[in-house]
């Protein structure tokens, strides 16, 4: 039958403006028992849980090998997200001397062995690697210095845990896939990204769209096409391009459903008429390259600017595609630039002067052709 139990943790509250947060000190064997990792993946219905990448073997390994020797010490403290079911009792002896901003007592945390990962009263924000070595390590106890807050929501719970790793260097495609679901204060690079990442998220988990699960993220880790030129793709259309259309330049924001009809109609007529070299990774398509989807990206700013939504899958644009194809080397053969340069096919990298170099053959074509 499983441990059900009280912990009682003499703690210390400090002030910060109406938040509030805990400092601490719990025996790291027992953390498991009533904090869970919220591992990040997404339902049917592409909707975003959790924000915690897999464990790293590797590092937790060496972690533990570290724990087990003589003298071992982890000074940094654990960052937990605590549910409503968590309370802090003031101390009722409380100096007169005490600062306003810090008050002694105690967190109690009711412990049901018996629940799941969803259902515990708390969260790893940060230390995830740091805890499973302790967990795995040989050894009775292990105390460490915990700090935590409550949450309101799993979408604070990730802007926090972005926040605490912005000195770090988390995978960018998890910043990605987490800032569209992310609420609260955020450096403004992330929030420049937001929307764009929400779109290239939506790209990627919606089934019309043909970017579905091919975009690499940490949900999608069979997808072959670089997230970071799908983002870069769609930032500079948001900013520059086709789709500033449907912003709102006053507060940034924008019409998102109409955006992904035009990123969907464009690109699905991209797949049509380039359905083999779609198919394939970057290593053996120089479509979805980076090179390849920048570039694209730039001639669907220029045949698309001002086209709305619904007109953008036109038997025009095939037309205007289909015109590329004598000359676009996308799997094999050469590129043969107007200014008498040639390369094998395989030899544009994701550069700015290659992107460029690129853009500007695929346009001159196409003005050639309407011409």
């Amino acid at each position: 039958m499983a441990d059900r139990y009280t912990l009682r943790l003499p703690a210390l509250e400090v002030r910060q403006g109406r938040r509030r947060i805990y400092c601490f000190a719990v025996d790291g064997k027992k953390l498991h028992s009533f904090a869970a990792v919220s591992r990040i993946r997404r339902d049917d219905g592409e909707q975003l849980h959790g924000y915690q990448r897999p464990e790293v073997l590797s590092h937790i390994r060496g972690i533990r090998k570290y724990l087990e020797s003589d003298g071992a010490m982890l000074p940094n403290a654990i960052v937990i997200a605590f549910n409503d079911r968590v309370e802090f009792v003031p101390s009722l002896m409380v100096p007169s001397d005490t600062v306003e901003y810090s008050v002694p007592g105690e967190l109690v945390i009711e412990v049901d062995e018996s629940l799941s990962e969803a259902e515990k009263p708390a969260w790893l924000v940060d230390g995830q690697q740091r805890t499973a070595a302790i967990r795995d390590a040989d050894l009775a106890e292990f105390p460490v210095a915990v700090v935590g807050f409550m949450a309101d929501s799993e979408e604070e719970q990730r802007s926090q845990f972005i926040l605490v790793n912005s000195t770090k260097a988390l995978p960018k495609g998890l910043i990605h896939e987490l800032l569209p679901d992310t609420t609260g204060h955020l450096p403004d690079s992330y929030v420049r990204r937001r929307l764009p990442a929400q779109l290239m998220t939506r790209l990627n988990g919606s089934k019309r769209s043909p970017f579905y699960r091919i975009i690499a993220s940490p949900t999608a880790p069979n997808g072959y096409i670089k997230d970071n030129s799908v983002l870069k793709m769609v930032e500079h259309s948001l900013f520059e391009g086709a789709l500033y259309q449907y912003r709102n330049p006053v507060d940034g924001s924008g019409d998102v459903e109409r955006m992904l009809t035009h990123l969907i109609g464009f690109w699905s007529v991209v797949r049509d008429v380039f359905p083999e070299e779609w198919s394939k990774p970057p290593r053996n398509s120089r479509l979805t390259h980076g090179v390849g989807i920048q570039s694209l990206g730039f001639v669907m700013d220029t045949l698309t600017e001002g086209v709305p939504a619904e007109g953008v899958k036109s038997s025009e644009l095939r037309a205007a595609l289909e015109s590329l194809r004598p000359h676009v080397a996308w799997t094999s053969g050469t590129w043969k630039f107007s200014d008498g340069e040639d390369r094998r096919w395989n030899n544009l990298q994701n550069t700015p002067n290659d992107v460029r170099q690129l853009t500007s053959h695929l346009l001159k074509l196409l003005r050639k052709r309407k011409r």
